[in-house]
């Protein structure tokens, strides 16, 4: 026996968790991690303090504490976006990998990441020469609005790119992701040429993502986008099981695959658009969430969308939690904790996976 099929048969004997043990683990990941990242930052809460706060807040306190203040005015929206940013991710990432049939992709293959980028590099630098009006009519949202639209049409001409003979093609969609990519990033290169030293900052402190920005008029556009792409994400597991005995397959089994596709990718450019154009960019969570859930469960997507969510939530928020008291009174970039956790991961699982690249 060759070592590869070795390997697989190693694998296959390990125990894997029920669906509903997994779900019911991967809820409670992101219960502890919204505990313990309420109770950290510049102004820490011991339990009893927290449990004090939530009491006061849903209580209604006419003279709220310091600590209900914290807690229900600066830390509650930040927790409630990283939750929708680690979902929205999580579940991005598992239907890309399901689409492709790869566990080494991820939603940044369909360009919404890099688009999202550019819009904002060139909302940065040169939206005062180009745009003079919108920060009047859109104040602090024109950056948001602008990184959204420009993730959204990005993904939209790498699909248009991707159709043939009246389909889109998976290879085709790809391909066109790297070219598409490669000349957004180009964009930035030459934006980053072009800009003051502040600009340059802004630009960078942008890509690098963070939840500093967090307030619940964004929460509540964030979380609108993400309950969608959810909704319809989650009603594509039956297609994505079948897709990965391939097209044909799928076909033959009566599931409609061309319209699978384009929801696939709809509902990660969704996704993915609202929680960087909010954020910036959070990198490798819509990697690393779905492998991890399908180490633990299994590769049924039934289990692997929610539970992606439900891991990409948690995760965010710890690193989140991490980055706000790692260098105090400073604030580690959330992109760059990500990172650190993500490389090392993505590369294990390169050698997890060579035998079948």
């Amino acid at each position: 026996m060759s070592a590869v099929p070795a390997a697989l048969g190693a694998a296959s004997a390990v125990r894997r968790l029920a669906p509903a043990q997994a779900l019911a683990l991967g809820a409670a990941l992101v219960l502890l991690a919204l505990g313990w990242s309420s109770t950290q930052g510049a102004y820490a809460l011991g339990w009893a303090d927290l449990w004090t706060a939530l009491r006061e807040a849903l209580g209604g306190a006419s003279s709220p504490s310091p600590e209900t203040l914290v807690l229900t005015r600066i830390r509650l929206p930040r927790l409630l976006l990283g939750v929708l940013a680690g979902a929205g991710l999580g579940l991005a990432g598992a239907l890309m990998q399901g689409l492709f049939r790869n566990p080494l992709a991820d939603p940044g293959l369909i360009g919404v990441s890099s688009g999202a980028a550019l819009a904002a590099g060139i909302t940065i630098v040169l939206g005062g020469l180009w745009f003079p009006t919108l920060p009047r009519a859109l104040g602090s949202w024109t950056l948001v609005l602008m990184a959204f639209a420009g993730g959204m049409a990005v993904t939209a001409l790498i699909v248009a790119l991707a159709r043939s003979q009246g389909g889109t093609r998976v290879a085709l969609l790809l391909l066109a992701g790297v070219a598409v990519n490669a000349l957004a990033m180009a964009g930035m290169g030459y934006l980053a040429f072009v800009s003051t030293d502040e600009q340059l900052r802004n630009v960078q402190m942008w890509m690098l993502g963070s939840l500093g920005g967090a307030r619940w008029s964004a929460v509540a556009v964030v979380a609108l986008a993400v309950t969608l792409a959810l909704a319809v994400g989650l009603r594509l597991a039956r297609a994505l099981n079948a897709l990965a005995l391939g097209e044909a397959q799928a076909t033959l089994l009566g599931v409609p695959v061309e319209r699978a596709k384009r929801q696939a990718v709809a509902c990660s450019a969704l996704a993915v658009g609202a929680v960087t154009a909010t954020t910036g960019i959070i990198g490798f969570i819509g990697l690393i969430a779905p492998h991890w859930v399908r180490l633990v469960a299994g590769p049924d997507h039934r289990v692997v969308l929610p539970g992606s969510a439900l891991l990409g939530a948690a995760l965010v928020l710890a690193a989140d939690a991490v980055a706000r008291t790692a260098v105090q009174p400073a604030e580690l970039p959330l992109g760059v904790l990500t990172a650190c956790l993500g490389a090392p991961l993505f590369l294990a699982m390169l050698l997890r996976w060579r035998g079948r690249l």
